[in-house]
């Protein structure tokens, strides 16, 4: 019983190093090698989890041989365009100007209801009004509409907006004062519990979150009391 629960977590810890290793992305997201490799480190750690015959090491040979791989092909992606191409592909054109490509759908085995139903998700009911549409290498559908369906921008109707987005920081994240932001911010714990206590709060652990902005601007939302 040990034996398994610590094989299991030793398995878990290296697949999700390995993981980190290929960078944030969603599973529909992933490259062709990338889905590859998900798929082979996920059947490489089941069986010397199961298998209590088969040593944790001969398990642990192959993922982290794959992991080298995987990180090799990167660097040479990185380095070689041509290479790059050869191992993800290149993104396809299926409607170019307005015109639908009839043989690059065939190619890519893509029908004409997955587009229309491509271009529902992204507000679209009418081919006539998509100039550019890019199947990419994740096998997302990039929609570039004609400028004259677009919804107009500020810039287009000639009028100045004031740039009010800003990115918030997390001071407090249920309960618990995050020290780190709050330097950064160049808050001490004082003025954050005075802040808390304007909201009407007696002490931080009060707060589910609390953000500051760069126009010193607060949210505060309280905890919800449990009934």
């Amino acid at each position: 019983m040990a034996t398994a629960f610590l094989r299991t977590i030793i398995l878990y810890f290296l697949i999700m190093a390995g993981l980190r290793l290929m960078g944030k992305r969603q599973i529909g997201e992933l490259e062709p090698s990338e889905l590859v490799l998900t798929m082979m480190l996920s059947d490489l750690a089941t069986v010397p989890m199961q298998d209590f015959g088969i040593p944790l090491l001969s398990g642990v040979i192959p993922i982290l041989t794959l992991l080298s791989l995987s990180m090799l092909l990167s660097q040479l992606s990185l380095c070689s365009i041509r290479f790059r191409r050869l191992l993800c592909g290149s993104p396809t054109v299926l409607i170019d100007h307005g015109k639908l490509r009839q043989d690059a759908m065939r190619k890519n085995r893509f029908t004409i209801d997955e587009l229309l139903e491509e271009l529902r998700g992204q507000g679209i009911s009418n081919l006539n009004d998509v100039k550019y549409a890019i199947l990419e290498n994740s096998g997302q559908l990039s929609i570039l509409p004609w400028p004259e369906v677009q919804p107009p921008t500020a810039k287009d109707l000639g009028t100045e907006v004031a740039d009010s987005v800003s990115l918030p920081i997390i001071l407090i994240n249920d309960g618990r004062v995050i020290a780190r932001n709050l330097e950064q911010c160049g808050k001490s714990e004082e003025w954050l519990q005075k802040q808390v206590q304007k909201q009407g709060l007696a002490s931080c652990r009060e707060v589910f979150l609390l953000t500051l902005d760069s126009g010193d601007k607060i949210y505060c939302l309280p905890k919800e009391k449990s009934t």
